[in-house]
Parts: C-alpha cells; sequence; structure tokens
C-alpha cells in the first residue's frame, strides 16, 4: 500500500465518508477504561459505519427477490455479516490509502487516521484480516462465489478506484462506484450461487445512481476537493454541466429501476413509478435552477437521493416477501 497520496471522492456510499469519525470523541476521560474505549471507537470508525447502510440497503431486498415468497433468516443475517466485514476491510484500507488527504479536506479531517488516533499499520492489518475473514465466512455460510464476489469488491475499491481512477479522472466515481454495487450480486449468489439477470439490474439501479448522489455532495463541497486535488467533476466543470449530468444519471436509474418489474410484483411496480417521477423532479428542479442562476441548494437532492434508494429497495423487499404473481 505504497501510494498514501489519493484523495476520496465518494464511491457509493461514501459521500458519508466522514461518518463515524467523530465516535472517538464521544467518550470523554482520562482513565484506562475511556483511553481504551476511545481505542475501540476509532477502529470502529475507519469501517465508515454509515457507509455500510448501502450493504442493508443492497443485500437484504435482493436475496428475498432470490428467494422470492420465502425467507432464510439465517443465510441473510450470515450474508450480512460476511458482507460488513468486506464492505469494512475495504473502508479501512481506503482509509490507509487516502490519509494524507483526509487530513486536507474539512469533511474528512476527523476520520482516525487524519488525526492519528490509529496507527497506519494497524489499520492495514485490521482492514486486511477483515477482509480474509470476509472470504472464509462467506465460503463457509453461502458459497465460493459469494467469498470471490466480496474478494474482488475490496480488490476493485482499493486498488481499482483509490489507487488509480480517483486522481485521475472526472469519471472516478462513474466507474469506481462499480464496488458499492456488489452487494447486489452477493445477495444473489448468496442465494442461488449464480449471477441472475435481476441481480445485475439491481447492480446497475445503484451504478447509475452513484454519480447523481455523489455530485451532489461534491457540489457542496467542491472547495474541499479542489484543496485536496481531487477532479471530481464539480470542480473541473460548470455547474450548468454537472446538474445536466445528473439529470442524465437519473434518468438512467429509474429507468434500470423500471426494468425489473418483469420479475416483481405490483407492488414494487408503483413504488419504482412513483418514487422514481420524486426523484426525477427532484434533478429536473436542480438543473433548473442553475439554468435561471438562482442559488441552488445541492445538498438537498444528495439527502433525497438516499430516501429515494431506500424506499425503492424497501418496496422491492415488501414485493419479495410477499410473492404475489409477477407483473409478466
Amino acid at each position: 500500500m505504497r501510494r498514501l497520496r489519493t484523495a476520496t471522492p465518494a464511491a457509493p456510499g461514501e459521500a458519508h465518508g466522514s461518518s463515524g469519525t467523530a465516535l472517538a470523541d464521544r467518550v470523554t476521560g482520562t482513565g484506562p477504561l475511556s483511553a481504551f474505549a476511545r481505542r475501540v471507537l476509532a477502529y470502529i470508525a475507519l469501517t465508515k459505519p454509515r457507509v455500510i447502510e448501502l450493504l442493508l440497503v443492497a443485500t437484504i431486498p435482493t436475496m428475498l427477490l432470490a428467494h422470492r415468497g420465502h425467507v432464510d433468516i439465517g443465510l441473510i443475517l450470515a450474508t450480512l455479516f460476511g458482507g460488513w466485514m468486506g464492505a469494512a476491510s475495504a473502508n479501512t484500507l481506503n482509509c490507509v490509502a487516502d490519509a494524507d488527504i483526509d487530513k486536507v479536506m474539512k469533511r474528512t479531517s476527523k476520520r482516525p487516521l487524519a488525526r492519528e488516533a490509529v496507527p497506519t499499520r494497524n489499520a492495514f492489518v485490521f482492514g486486511l484480516t477483515l477482509g480474509i475473514g470476509s472470504f472464509a465466512w462467506l465460503w463457509w455460510q453461502a458459497n465460493l462465489l459469494s467469498g470471490l464476489l466480496v474478494v474482488a469488491t475490496i480488490l476493485f475499491y482499493v486498488f481499482v478506484y483509490t489507487l488509480g481512477l480517483k486522481r485521475r479522472t472526472s469519471q472516478n466515481v462513474v466507474w469506481g462506484g462499480a464496488a458499492g454495487c456488489m452487494p447486489a450480486l452477493v445477495g444473489w449468489s448468496a442465494v442461488t450461487g449464480t449471477i441472475g439477470w435481476p441481480a445485475i439490474v439491481l447492480f446497475l439501479v445503484i451504478f447509475f445512481w452513484t454519480p447523481p448522489h455523489t455530485w451532489a455532495l461534491a457540489m457542496r463541497y467542491k472547495e474541499d476537493y479542489r484543496a485536496a486535488g481531487v477532479p471530481m467533476l464539480p470542480v473541473v466543470a460548470t455547474e450548468k454541466a454537472v446538474t445536466r449530468q445528473i439529470v442524465i444519471y437519473t434518468w438512467l436509474t429509474v429507468l434500470a429501476t423500471l426494468a425489473l418489474i418483469p420479475a416483481t410484483g405490483v407492488i414494487y411496480a408503483a413504488v419504482a413509478l412513483v418514487a422514481g417521477a420524486w426523484f426525477l423532479l427532484m434533478a429536473h428542479q436542480l438543473y433548473s435552477g442553475v439554468r435561471r442562476g438562482e442559488s441552488v441548494k445541492p445538498l438537498r437532492l444528495f439527502l433525497q437521493s438516499n430516501n429515494y434508494l431506500a424506499v425503492v429497495f424497501c418496496g422491492l423487499a415488501v414485493d419479495a416477501v410477499l410473492g404475489w404473481h409477477t407483473v409478466i
């Protein structure tokens, strides 16, 4: 892990990159127990707990769809635990690679390695151990394919996205965002041992959702990214160009959710249509505001994009559990 000089534009979910960074600050006092608690919380913060929410949002509904009409709680919990270890590994190794620029960006300046709450070597070993553990656990509890997919996710996120794309192209989160889409494939493979077309569609839903979600945040913090030398799209392009791209990717996201309708029932279809119209309205409002030269609030789209994804996947989960007749 030699290239420690790597800035971090958020990959899927990484937009919450500063989440959990102040965990250790919540423990006060100077005694041994307090020091131990702060150290434990610092290691937890390395995993970016709130980022892992995307894992839950994507994995559970995908598994329920793969086993439509049935719920295997044991397998779901086992897969979530293995997936959590894999995501925690990737996030921790990302913190190791980005420690230098995390000190520069206000949004990430309280991450454990940025404030030297954890030795870099210890963080690296911690991340590596979590990665090995996730592979072994999923191979044991689910199947080999699930374990290999988690390993591929970690390697892609660390080497392709963090060390490869992040500081080299404004399209970093477009291609690097593929790492955040993998829970859909892992969840499906854990149930079926294969990768079916619905899993690929769900992969694409998150893949297309990531750019508008992340660029909306980057518009708010573009000076942070500029100071860190990260060529996020809002740093190198005009607001009009950025919001136009946000609209395009929002349309692609909604169309991808609609492509899943043949494998689902009327509940998911209704949720996807209504939520999609709402998401598109927000994206177009942001673009229209920029075109008119108004003062816009891109952070609103960022926050609401989380709600949009949660609503769509919750609708999918309910639809899958009920197991009613599919639309087609």
